[in-house]
């Protein structure tokens, strides 16, 4: 499977890594310029994890971002299996 959150279906976005110079304004300076800029992936934190399903007594394992961890935290497991089950993904 690919780097995407089972839950949010947070994965990775494209963006830019900016090369900065300069001394800041607030520091006396001339400001700060961009002199250059390349391609990065802005990649979700992602981590397996093994969780207890109380309903069916048994581990189901999830690959979840950290704001998945904390809207389970949140709600419980088995409202978000429940609603990941209703959009018709594979528990």
């Amino acid at each position: 499977m690919s780097r995407e959150c089972e839950v949010t279906g947070k994965k990775p976005v494209s963006g830019y890594k900016y090369a900065i110079r300069g001394i800041a304004k607030k520091r006396k300076g001339i400001g700060l310029k961009i002199t250059g800029k390349t391609k990065r992936r802005h990649c979700p934190n992602l981590m397996k994890k093994r969780l207890w399903f109380a309903e069916e007594n048994r581990f189901i394992t999830l690959k979840l971002s950290a704001a998945a961890l904390r809207t389970i935290d949140k709600l419980g497991v088995a409202a978000v299996v429940r609603e990941m089950r209703s959009e018709g993904k594979k528990v």
